[in-house]
C-alpha cells in the first residue's frame, strides 16, 4: 500500500477511489481467486510450486510491490522530534507491542480451541490460531496515514509513530511471533521467520530509504517530490494487493467452498480484537488528556494491521495453502470497513478531547 504525507490541512477527499472501495475490490479479488482455484487447479498448483526456502517467488514479488512504495514514504529523520509529545507515542508502542499481540493470541485460542471446538480439526484450528497471531503482531505502517488524515490527525506526529514502529518491528516482530507460536505448541521454523522479516521489513526499509534520499536529492531537497514518486508507484501496489488476494484464495478455493462459513469464523476474533484495541488506546488517550489530532491516530495505529507482512510471513512459515495464510488474508477483508467505522467514532467524539 502506498502512502503520502500531506499538509496538515485535510484534503477534500482523503481516500482515493481505490481506498474508498477497498472492501469491494478485495471481495471481487476473492471471488476471482475462488473461481481460478476451482476452474484451473493445475495452473494454481504450478504457481504454488514456485518457491525457494519456503518463500513463494510469485507472491514475494507481489508483496514487494505492495510494501516498497510505503517504505519510500517513511522518513526516519523525523525521529528527532520524538520527545516533543511523548504520550501518544507511549500509548502506540505499549498497545502495539505489549498488548495487541497477546490479546490477539488469547482471542484466537479462545475461539478456535474452545468456542469453535468440534467445528474443525485440531490441526486446522492450530493453523488459524497461528495466522491470527502473526496478524496481531504486525502493526500497520501504511494505511495509518489514511486513517490519520480522515481524523484530521497531526501528520508529522503520525510519521514519527510509524518510523519508530518500523524500527521496533525489525527486532521485535520475529521474537514475539515465535514466543506466541511456542506458547500454542506450534513448531516455529526460526530460519523461515527471520528470513521473512529480512525480506519483507529490513530489505524494503533499506531500499525505500535509499530511494527516498535519491528522489529528494534529485529534486534539490524538495520532500514533496517523494509524494509524487510514490503516487506513480501506487498502481503497482494496488495490482500487488489484489493479485496476492486472488492467488491466496485460489490456493484455498477447495477448503473455502467446502466450508463457506470459515471466513466468518475467522473474521469474528479479528473484529472483536480491532474494536477492543481501539477502545483501550482511545480511552487511555482520553484519560491522559491528549489532543484529538494525536489521540485518534495513535488509537488507529494500534488497531490497524500490516497485513502485507502478515500474509508474507504466514506463507513463508506454513505454506501458500495453509490455514494460517488464509487467516491473515481475511484480515484484508475485515480491515477497511472496521477502520472506517472507527474513524466515524473518533470524529464524533472529537469535542471530548483537548483541541491542542
Amino acid at each position: 500500500m502506498t502512502q503520502t504525507i500531506a499538509d496538515p490541512a485535510p484534503a477534500a477527499s482523503p481516500l482515493g477511489t481505490f481506498e474508498r472501495f477497498l472492501s469491494l475490490w478485495v471481495l471481487l479479488a476473492i471471488l476471482a481467486g475462488l473461481a481460478l482455484g476451482l476452474v484451473a487447479p493445475d495452473a494454481v498448483g504450478v504457481i504454488a510450486g514456485l518457491e525457494y526456502a519456503s518463500v513463494n517467488l510469485v507472491v514475494a514479488v507481489l508483496i514487494w510491490a505492495m510494501i516498497y512504495p510505503m517504505m519510500v514514504g517513511v522518513d526516519f529523520s523525523s525521529i528527532k522530534d520524538i520527545g516533543r509529545k511523548p504520550k501518544g507515542l507511549v500509548i502506540t508502542l505499549v498497545v502495539n507491542w505489549l498488548v495487541k499481540p497477546f490479546t490477539m493470541a488469547a482471542l484466537a485460542v479462545l475461539f478456535f480451541d474452545y468456542i469453535y471446538a468440534g467445528l474443525m480439526s485440531e490441526g486446522d484450528a492450530d493453523q488459524y490460531i497461528a495466522g491470527l497471531i502473526i496478524l496481531g503482531a504486525a502493526p500497520c505502517t501504511a494505511m495509518v496515514f489514511v486513517w490519520s488524515q480522515l481524523t484530521k490527525g497531526d501528520p508529522a506526529y503520525t510519521l514519527v509513530q510509524v518510523a519508530v514502529n518500523d524500527l521496533i518491528m525489525i527486532v521485535a516482530f520475529a521474537p514475539i511471533v515465535a514466543l506466541l507460536l511456542g506458547v500454542t505448541d506450534i513448531v516455529v521454523p526460526w530460519e523461515t521467520l527471520l528470513l521473512s522479516v529480512v525480506l519483507y521489513v529490513v530489505v524494503p526499509l533499506a531500499a525505500g530509504g535509499l530511494t527516498r534520499q535519491r528522489v529528494i536529492s534529485h529534486h534539490g531537497g524538495d520532500t514533496a517530490s517523494v509524494d509524487a514518486f510514490t503516487a506513480r508507484l501506487k498502481p503497482w501496489a494496488i495490482i500487488g494487493l489484489l493479485a496476492t488476494v486472488v492467488l491466496l484464495f485460489a490456493f484455498q478455493a477447495q477448503t473455502i467452498v467446502s466450508n463457506p462459513l470459515l471466513i466468518v469464523l475467522i473474521a469474528m476474533p479479528i473484529i472483536i480484537q480491532s474494536y477492543g484495541i481501539f477502545a483501550v488506546a482511545y480511552a487511555w488517550a482520553y484519560a491522559w488528556r491528549i489532543p484529538h489530532n494525536i489521540a485518534a491516530p495513535c488509537a488507529m495505529i494500534g488497531t490497524s494491521n500490516f497485513f502485507e507482512l502478515a500474509v508474507a510471513v504466514a506463507i513463508g512459515l506454513f505454506g501458500l495453502t495453509s490455514g494460517a495464510a488464509l487467516a491473515t488474508v481475511v484480515g484484508v477483508l475485515v480491515e477497511v470497513p472496521v477502520m472506517l467505522s472507527l474513524v466515524a467514532i473518533a470524529n464524533r467524539t472529537r469535542n471530548r478531547f483537548p483541541a491542542s
